[in-house]
């Protein structure tokens, strides 16, 4: 992974100092709540419902199990025992006290960690596969292109102030488990016939108010013209983009008022003064990012572990852990594992201050004490031998890690919602465990298949239900909480916003409709099909008849 070097470890020390007596003027009154938000949300500071929530930034999901004991000791010292990984492979402390904020930031720096740009107008973290690097099915590693989009980005003087906020997704595999559609630039790592390595550049994809999928504006970008063609994207938002609503701010906007083409072309224009300008990327430069992602050091295997084979036959608890938490590793006779972090009456997404500490313990005794943060808010071990899988499974067991459900209907994405969020129209925790509960026989859940169930307390869509084959949003009804319901959404290669079901419904309806939605999946599936295949077949009719048939 990506090491500080003197000068970015300066720069965020720095940085710490700065925030500290921009705090204590705050607190002494020299600072008015108009002049600090500014300064706190370039530090990654909110003000919540009940406390301030401090969002820490984990580039591209990665992070050492130094860095995992460090966001462990935050979590016991100066909050409740607890974080929370978000869909932006981030971590957030909801109950940090705003005079800590600066002691906290200080520990995060004595690890290479911090929280800048995590909020604000500006570019977000750059987000990527979980699996980069190992996963079976990848034609190029993407975190060198994340890393360099991510030195590229930070501090960018000319896109501090955007109209609204930014965010980047790189995927590098076939399948794409990054979500690259729904970014307001998705990046997909490309070869053409000749063996070279480009992009395909989607824009103006993203989600909260108006959901878009993003549009191609560029086939086949070469990789050594990558930043200055992004520059070229972000000068034309800044331009362009509106400042006069924040609803319609965002980059898709824009793109869509324009239209793709005239947006292309734009860009272009103003590509054509900087295209082999000094951001140029070079092959040295290249080189010098991609080094810290050389691979560890792995045994050689001729292939699957024997051992590890005959288990999965004989245990059918292992064998079902092996079937949905295992990915398939390029090394022979390795793997990567997913811990779950969405056991039953669990918010999803949490982990206490334990666990973070076992988590490292984990990364240290089975995967080169490495660990990343995925989008669907679970953590990954990416290098485990076959042969400790099974030794990795019973420790997971012991501390809450090795719920078999990963791609399952209660692996839910879901944002804290009205529990801690001030913006959020309706509760989202106690909706996924009551659906966690209806759906835990685990043989059921594993005849269902694959379904990606997501749930979002407001518009914002930071649970990205618009894109979960079931999305559920939390919605604001004459003062009472109630939840709209939205199938056929979609984050992967074919990406989607979900069509609305019909009217709400009240929170203790919900566990009988996504049942209703799921029995008719069940009922007119056919053997090869998950369930976003056999809606895409049999459109919406059919699932709305059987939900609302007892209201006609």
């Amino acid at each position: 992974m990506y090491i500080y070097d003197e000068y970015d470890q300066r720069i965020v020390e720095e940085r710490v100092q700065q925030f500290r007596d921009q705090t204590r003027r705050y607190l002494a009154g020299e600072l008015s709540d108009p002049e600090f938000l500014p300064l706190r949300l370039q530090n990654g500071l909110y003000v919540q419902r009940y406390a301030p929530m401090l969002r820490v930034a984990i580039p591209y999901g990665l992070v050492s199990s130094t860095q995992m004991r460090k966001l462990a000791f935050i979590a016991r010292e100066y909050d409740k025992g607890y974080a929370h990984f978000s869909t932006r492979q981030n971590v957030q402390f909801n109950w940090p006290a705003l005079e800590d904020v600066p002691d906290i930031l200080a520990h995060l720096a004595e690890v290479q960690m911090h929280a800048i740009q995590t909020s604000g107008n500006c570019i977000r973290n750059t987000t990527t596969d979980q699996f980069a690097g190992v996963a079976a099915d990848e034609l190029v590693d993407p975190r060198p292109w994340c890393e360099i989009i991510r030195q590229w980005s930070t501090f960018h003087p000319e896109f501090a102030f955007l109209p609204r906020k930014f965010k980047i997704a790189v995927n590098g595999a076939t399948e794409d488990r990054a979500a690259i559609g729904v970014h307001d630039i998705g990046l997909n790592v490309v070869k053409n016939d000749a063996g070279e390595v480009g992009f395909r550049v989607l824009v103006g994809g993203g989600l909260g108010r108006t959901p878009m999928v993003g549009s191609e504006i560029n086939a086949f970008l070469p990789w050594e013209h990558l930043l200055t063609y992004l520059d070229a994207i972000l000068r034309v938002y800044n331009r362009y983009g509106r400042r006069d609503n924040k609803y319609k701010a965002r980059i898709k906007i824009l793109v869509k008022a324009l239209t793709p083409e005239v947006f292309a072309e734009k860009v272009n224009a103003e590509w054509a003064h900087t295209k082999d300008g000094p951001a140029t990327l070079t092959e040295e430069e290249l080189h010098r990012v991609a080094k810290h992602f050389s691979a560890p050091a792995y045994e050689q295997f001729s292939g699957d572990d024997a051992d590890y084979l005959a288990k999965r036959e004989a245990e059918k608890g292992f064998n079902n852990w092996a079937m949905r938490n295992i990915q398939a590793h390029k090394v022979p006779g390795y793997a990567a594992v997913t811990l779950s972090l969405k056991p039953t009456a669990v918010a999803p997404g949490d982990a206490t201050d334990k666990q973070m500490d076992a988590a490292a313990e984990l990364a240290d005794r089975f995967s080169f004490g490495e660990l990343r943060v995925t989008h669907q808010q679970n953590l990954v071990l990416a290098d485990v031998r076959q042969a400790d899988l099974y030794a990795l499974w019973e420790a997971a067991k012991e501390q809450g890690f090795a719920t078999p459900n990963i791609g399952l209907l209660t692996d839910i994405i879901c944002c804290p919602g009205g529990d801690f969020c001030s913006l959020a129209n309706a509760k989202s925790i106690p909706i996924a465990e009551a659906l966690q509960r209806t759906f835990d026989d685990l043989d059921y859940l594993h005849d269902i298949g694959n379904l990606d169930l997501n749930i979002s307390g407001c518009m914002n869509a930071c649970g990205h239900h618009h894109v979960g084959h079931i999305g559920v949003l939390g919605v604001d009804k004459k003062g009472a909480e109630f939840y709209q319901v939205s199938l056929g959404g979609n984050s992967g290669r074919n990406a989607a916003i979900g069509k609305i079901l019909g009217p709400s419904f009240a929170a203790e309806e919900m566990p009988a409709v996504v049942t209703k939605v799921v029995d008719v999946y069940l009922e007119r599936r056919t053997p090869e099909e998950d369930f976003i295949d056999t809606f895409e077949r049999i459109g919406m009719d059919p699932f709305k008849e059987r939900v609302y048939a007892a209201t006609h």
